[in-house]
């Protein structure tokens, strides 16, 4: 069984074990959480169930595994010959969730 859901501005695909990393701290390690938009659900038998917009009464749950930030990116801007350069940086923050189980 699988399903694509709608999280933090993006699709993932998913299925009972996957890890997906997802845009901001939500939560704490350990915090149960529920995804409701769901796109599309698929069975085993080869069924697919599609939404409009969204599948009615189907959830997705996972658990939080870790907390983190994404590798640093580098912002640099120059104007030529007018002695002008700065550098900044960021990390976006994000947290890596498990997916535990589809409800459909």
């Amino acid at each position: 069984m699988f399903a694509i859901i709608q999280a933090s501005g993006r699709q993932f695909r998913v299925e009972p074990g996957a890890v997906i990393e997802i845009n901001g701290h939500g939560n704490e390690v350990g915090a149960e959480v529920t995804f409701d938009q769901v796109l599309v659900v698929g069975q085993d038998a080869g069924e697919l169930t599609a939404g409009a917009p969204f599948v009615s009464g189907a959830k997705v749950l996972g658990v939080v595994d870790r907390l983190g930030k994404t590798a640093k990116i580098r912002v640099f801007k120059k104007k030529r010959r007018k002695q002008y350069r700065r550098t900044k940086g960021h990390r976006s923050l994000v947290t890596r969730v498990r997916i535990t189980d589809i409800q459909v």
